[in-house]
């Protein structure tokens, strides 16, 4: 339980490792879509071995090592874009060396980098730019090295075919469910359905949106009935202290005579209120896990939605969807035994002028949830 509040704290930076709370470093995808970086996977699990089963440090969800180790996990595109714009919005550019320069190292000492030709793929200073500029057959895009130029790279960067790399990813096969570049859809993909990215991911897009809306519905529910289980956990031990003190009250009465009955009522109730604060724990933990399962679906979605391109939309469109479906299908709100029912106590004290019957003080009657109408 406490791994799963420690993580809520902050599902909002999707840039953040959960794990060692730090910026992603090589981000990789477990099947539930939670994201960390794979050295603190390697770390985390360095007891299991391949082919063990293993459970997400968040959610629990239950995976399988693959057969190459953790490394053989996915690659999380999407994270690993934000993570590379993050780190260029807060990087110093200066001291660039101009890749030009560096090859022709005779002339000199080698200027910094002010100019990136998108052409070439180089940074250039400006005496090295100056040529780009004025091609004859036309001059090269050079625009003034930055941030912006630094982002927009990390944007093209993204938006490549996996397997040609210098190839932008223009079509998604509908067969393959994944995104693809002219080469590929005319080798591998030749007679699969493939459309263009952009019409492809408005409908994604509306897809995954109705799945991020259908979850938050259900993380009201949650909410709800955590809340619930919270109070009814205060509300029965307050009662619980109640018949305590009754019992007490009661025992003092008698004295010496029924000092060992009164250790054992106690002792019983005492039994049935821890019995019913570890249901109440695992309640809690799990709608816990529940919420932050699916609090983290909806934050990924939305990052996805607002800042994600229609690559990385329809890249993770099909297992977003899964995964929706699968939090979907166990809404923990419809289950009937995840609904705290504490115990209800009473104490019927005896009556402490025929002291030499057996029951000497009451009984204690515990029944299995709340009667219809009790406060």
């Amino acid at each position: 339980m406490a791994t799963a509040a420690s993580v809520t704290k902050d599902l909002t930076d999707l840039t953040t490792c959960t794990i060692c709370l730090e910026l992603f470093d090589n981000p990789k995808s477990l099947p539930c879509l939670h994201a960390f970086c794979l050295k603190c996977l390697q770390e985390y699990f360095k007891d299991k071995n391949t082919g063990d089963e293993a459970q997400c440090p968040i959610c629990r969800k239950k995976f399988q090592i693959p057969s190459d180790g953790l490394d053989g996990l996915q690659h999380h595109f999407f994270i690993q874009q934000l993570v590379d714009v993050r780190k260029a919005s807060n990087t110093e550019l200066d001291g660039e060396p101009c890749e030009v320069c560096l090859q022709d190292s005779s002339e000199g000492s080698v200027r910094i980098a002010t100019q990136y030709c998108f052409d070439c793929s180089q940074k250039l200073c400006d005496q090295c730019s100056r040529p780009h500029r004025l091609v004859k057959v036309g001059a090269h895009q050079v625009r003034p090295l930055g941030v912006e130029v630094e982002e927009e790279l990390i944007q093209l960067r993204a938006s490549s075919c996996d397997k040609h790399k210098h190839k932008q990813v223009e079509l998604y096969c509908c067969d393959c469910n994944e995104n693809i570049c002219l080469m590929c859809s005319a080798v591998k993909h030749r007679n699969h359905h493939s459309v263009e990215i952009p019409e492809v991911a408005t409908n994604f897009r509306l897809r995954i949106e109705e799945d991020a809306k259908q979850i938050m519905c259900i993380v009201s529910g949650v909410n709800q009935q955590l809340e619930d289980t919270k109070q009814d956990v205060v509300d029965f031990a307050a009662e619980a202290q109640n018949v305590k003190k009754t019992v007490i009250a009661t025992g003092d009465v008698i004295k010496r005579l029924v000092d060992k009955h009164v250790n054992d009522i106690l002792m019983e109730l005492e039994s049935v209120r821890s019995a019913s604060a570890e249901e109440a724990d695992s309640v809690q933990e799990t709608l816990q896990l529940a919420l932050v399962s699916m609090k983290s679906f909806h934050a990924y979605s939305r990052e996805l939605l607002d800042k994600g391109r229609p690559s990385d939309i329809t890249r993770a469109a099909c297992e977003l969807h899964d995964r929706a479906t699968e939090l979907l299908k166990s809404d923990v709100t419809a289950v009937k035994y995840l609904k705290y029912r504490p115990p209800y106590v009473t104490f019927t004290p005896a009556d402490v002028t025929q002291v030499k019957r057996l029951s000497l003080i009451g009984e204690l009657v515990t029944t299995a949830g709340r009667p219809t109408g009790m406060l």
